[in-house]
């Protein structure tokens, strides 16, 4: 289970990004994350695996205080939980089967890996993740000839390397048409159900969030504002979350 109580996160410029945001998300479910652009979205997502350091409040997974665990203990923390970036994060130069590697990097001697050597073991562990996400015939060719789908999956191919418990999608299909959106989160729907993945998704547009998410909190201006079934956001809910002159957009 994770846990977060109390989280809040101040930028040395005074951005307050959070602001006591506190929820829990059991084993398994799909946690939708909703709000406008710079309601704290992302900020949540990069506090729960310490990308970012919150300024207050705690973060408890699997009943260890992230917040409060050395440099040691996050490495291991993070083997547990994959990232899943709006724009890929991909090393473009290098082939899709080295960047598939390099979600294993939390597992392995870091000398060995900065030299491009992996197990035979970690090796067929990323054919299988590519496997899994329709890409063991790009296994070879550079990341950047790739379109923004085949990249996208990639990365969740790389995560997949982690074997974790907990994805954390930040906004994934943002840059994607509503083809490939459904494509993607059809990919981290069949993770979540198959494996038990528990996965925390930050979206947009509120079909995806109904069609995918069985739990949805939201965000705005930093706090939390929302807390329950997508089908619970009716006109009056959606309105209060993105303002009184938001329309609901379909994206098909």
């Amino acid at each position: 289970m994770l846990k977060v109580e109390n989280l809040s996160k101040e930028y040395p410029n005074g951005t307050q990004a959070l602001k006591n945001v506190s929820f829990e998300v059991k084993d398994g479910e799909f946690l939708a994350v909703i709000g406008l652009s710079g309601s704290g979205k992302s900020t949540l997502l990069r506090c729960i695996n310490r990308l970012i350091d919150p300024t207050s409040g705690k973060i408890y997974w699997n009943d260890r205080d992230v917040t409060a665990a050395s440099t040691a203990e996050i490495r291991k923390i993070r083997r547990q939980i994959g990232m899943i970036f709006q724009q890929f994060n991909l090393v473009k130069r290098s082939s899709v089967f080295t960047n598939v590697l390099s979600g294993r990097l939390g597992y392995v001697n870091p000398f060995l890996s900065s030299l491009h050597i992996f197990s035979a073991q970690d090796q067929k562990r990323a054919m299988s993740s590519l496997e899994q996400v329709g890409l063991a015939d790009k296994a070879y060719v550079r990341a950047d000839s790739l379109s923004g789908g085949q990249q996208q999956r990639v990365g969740i191919a790389r995560a997949l390397m982690q074997e974790p418990k907990l994805i954390l999608a930040d906004e994934p299909v943002a840059s994607l048409d509503p083809v490939l959106a459904h494509s993607i989160l059809k990919y981290l729907e069949q993770l979540n159900k198959s494996q038990g993945i528990t996965v925390l998704c930050s979206l947009h547009y509120l079909d995806l969030v109904h069609r995918y998410a069985t739990k949805a909190i939201a965000l705005k201006d930093g706090e939390l504002v929302f807390e329950g079934l997508p089908k619970q956001i009716d006109d009056a809910q959606f309105k209060s979350i993105y303002g009184q002159e938001a329309e609901r957009v379909s994206i098909i």
